[in-house]
């Protein structure tokens, strides 16, 4: 523990000499919450315990005024609000939210005012546009900027090439001249953007991810906001992998926000459809490598009314091809002066991840039932499902959007899990294996138990998730059905589930913003911290999404970065976020004592252990600053939030 606490990479802040002491709770605190097992002989919730808990489980947490609120409105009058969140006014978080222009853009919006430089600079190359001042930049010529020389590694002492002179990066030929070719490319491209109105594509995830932040701190549809989240980590998609980050903002808004409470057969087809999931599965690839030619009119079906015109699609095509004969054959310094020779064309073929996943992550399960053959007809199905121009290279008007291309779809007899289905029915061939996989009874089971891993604790009883299956089915897949069941159940409102599960680090944030009521506009200072603490939002790699259990965010490094942040938010150091605590020490004066009760009770109620509480006043009586200073209120502060009691919800 001294260890960690003292190497330089994990090196406390300033004034944090408390936070290594609130770690020693920790072994007797967090980690046992991992257990979420609670004597059974536990005493049933007092009113105000469950409302605590209901507020911690189907939201974020309190915030001041928020148990005084449900009380009077009562307990199951606020779980039937939040089923429904259509009848929870939310025009304050909106109207807030319409700073950020990303978020009502389409995907095709998004790919021509955010777009890759990359593809700008080749779809302008392609329609003969690209400007001079990026042209003639290094000789480019049109070219893409020049790569960046490789250079020899100095020789070890060991190395039988001991006797060849070292070669550094300032030796290698060129490399300086590579290098600052490099950077007046960059510079030259960023300027020409700028003059054409084009924004950095580095905003879309930003304004995500502050959007994600402000709606879990300050909306009323609090339900919805966790299943979004749950939803989002269930179908997860990494904003990393190419064209994902232009996509994101439409599978959030269109995908996950509309569907989260709603039937979980249409949620899949709508993530099945979602560009982001089939770019980041690749599935837009999937085809079958014998499938029929175009006929006559095909194109004309599947990418609009113009598609097979002479004078628009294939002109455009042999237009491009001529420019580039001309651009070859002008083409001085060291090439060759030939015409280009066109790229072989990759012959395509099925592609399994998107199959295998959806019955793995999304609905059967591991133990689900199906065979790797099961997979193989799945992706069958599945081959045409794609994308309209998914790298905005073509910059045509429906970019970025989703098309059933019949010419890349098998269209041959398929069985999934034992059901037929017949040849030639197109694009209905994936919609019948979606109408197969949302009705399996181990769909009804393994949604169940996520949910009820969720909401009741790490290791849900098989009671519980017997009973939340069974609104599964007996509702067709019905997501308000389903948790319904689960917050009536003795499991969800006993003194067993709760405080039994550990906080993610976005569910630790939201809610300490929420507990000391503070004033942000989630920009990226916010989203760093999220991401020090272990979860940064959209940037999980794994299809898998963040895992859901305690063991996973239970450990001494990430619960040091979970204290320097509560440290950090209480002390006003997280820049674009405030909070105010200043009337703690005015009305505690130099009584350290009561200004320790003050906070706990802001914050948890005053439901702290003996341990937690005696820890916290050895603290200030070991502290040089001078009671009812600010700095004073905000360690104590920080010691709250980062107590064992409230890192658990």
């Amino acid at each position: 523990m001294n260890a960690i606490v003292s190497s330089p990479s994990r090196r406390l802040p300033r004034r944090a000499l408390a936070l290594a002491a609130l770690l020693s709770l920790l072994p007797s605190g967090l980690p046992a919450a991992a257990q979420s097992a609670a004597p059974k002989t536990a005493p049933a919730l007092t009113e105000e315990q469950r409302i605590v808990h209901v507020l911690n489980r189907l939201g974020f947490g309190p915030r001041p005024g928020d148990v005084e609120r449900v009380r009077r409105l009562g307990v199951e009058k606020y779980i039937e609000q939040q089923l429904n969140p259509s009848s929870v006014d939310d025009a304050a978080v909106e109207a807030v939210l319409k700073r950020f222009p990303t978020l009502a853009m389409s995907n095709t919006e998004l790919l021509a005012k955010y777009p890759n430089s990359g593809q700008l600079v080749r779809r302008l190359r392609r329609r003969g546009e690209l400007p001079a001042e990026l042209a003639e930049v290094a000789g480019l010529r049109g070219q893409r900027p020049p790569a960046r020389r490789a250079v020899e590694p100095e020789p070890q002492a060991d190395s039988p090439q001991t006797d060849a002179p070292a070669m550094s990066e300032a030796d290698a030929p060129d490399a300086n001249e590579d290098n600052r070719e490099r950077a007046e490319y960059r510079r030259r491209l960023r300027a020409y953007m700028r003059g054409q109105g084009f924004e950095p594509p580095q905003r879309i995830l930003q304004e995500l991810q502050s959007a994600r932040l402000l709606r879990a701190v300050y909306s009323e549809r609090q339900l919805q906001e966790v299943l979004v989240d749950f939803w989002t980590n269930h179908f997860n998609v990494f904003a990393g992998k190419g064209a994902g980050r232009w996509f994101l903002t439409s599978f959030d808004r269109d995908v996950i926000r509309p569907h989260a409470l709603g039937n979980f057969r249409d949620l899949l087809e709508a993530t099945a459809q979602s560009p982001a999931m089939l770019f980041y599965l690749d599935n837009f690839q999937s085809a079958d490598p014998n499938a029929r030619q175009w006929r006559r009119g095909a194109l004309r079906r599947t990418f609009g009314a113009d598609a097979d015109d002479p004078n628009s699609r294939r002109a455009e095509r042999r237009a491009m091809r001529r420019r580039q004969r001309e651009e070859g054959a002008a083409t001085a310094g060291g090439q060759s002066g030939a015409p280009r020779r066109p790229r072989p064309r990759t012959r395509r073929g099925i592609n399994e991840n998107y199959a295998r996943e959806l019955m793995e992550l999304h609905t059967l399960g591991v133990e689900g039932g199906y065979t790797q053959k099961d997979v193989q007809e799945v992706a069958r199905a599945f081959t045409g499902w794609t994308i309209v121009d998914p790298r905005g290279a073509l910059g045509t008007d429906r970019g970025g959007t989703f098309v059933f291309n019949p010419r890349m779809h098998d269209d041959g007899e398929k069985t999934v899990l034992g059901h037929k289905i017949p040849a030639g029915g197109g694009v209905e061939d994936g919609r019948r294996v979606l109408d197969i996989l949302a009705g399996h009874p181990s769909t009804a089971r393994f949604i169940s138990t996520k949910l009820a891993r969720r909401f009741v604790s790490d290791s849900p009883r098989p009671e519980t998730v017997a009973r939340a299956a069974e609104a599964f089915t007996r509702s067709r897949g019905d997501i308000r059905a389903t948790l319904g069941a689960l917050f009536a159940s003795p499991e969800f409102n006993s003194a067993e589930a709760r405080r039994a599960k550990i906080k993610t680090p976005f569910e630790l944030a939201a809610s300490a913003l929420r507990a000391l009521g503070a004033e942000t506009g989630a920009g990226p200072a916010l989203h760093r911290w999220v991401a020090r603490m272990g979860e940064p939002l959209y940037l999980y790699q794994a299809p898998t999404g963040y895992p859901e259990t305690a063991g996973h965010w239970v450990n001494t490094g990430a619960l040091l970065e979970r204290l320097n942040f509560a440290l950090a938010l209480a002390s006003n150091r997280i820049p674009g976020t405030r909070v105010e605590l200043s009337r703690f020490a005015r009305e505690a004066g130099a009584d350290r004592p009561r200004l320790v009760e003050q906070l706990l009770a802001h914050v948890l109620r005053g439901e702290v252990s003996p341990r937690s509480r005696e820890v916290l006043l050895k603290q200030l009586a070991e502290q040089k600053p001078a009671a009812g200073s600010d700095s004073e209120v905000a360690r104590v502060a920080a010691l709250v939030i980062g107590s064992p009691e409230f890192q658990r919800q």
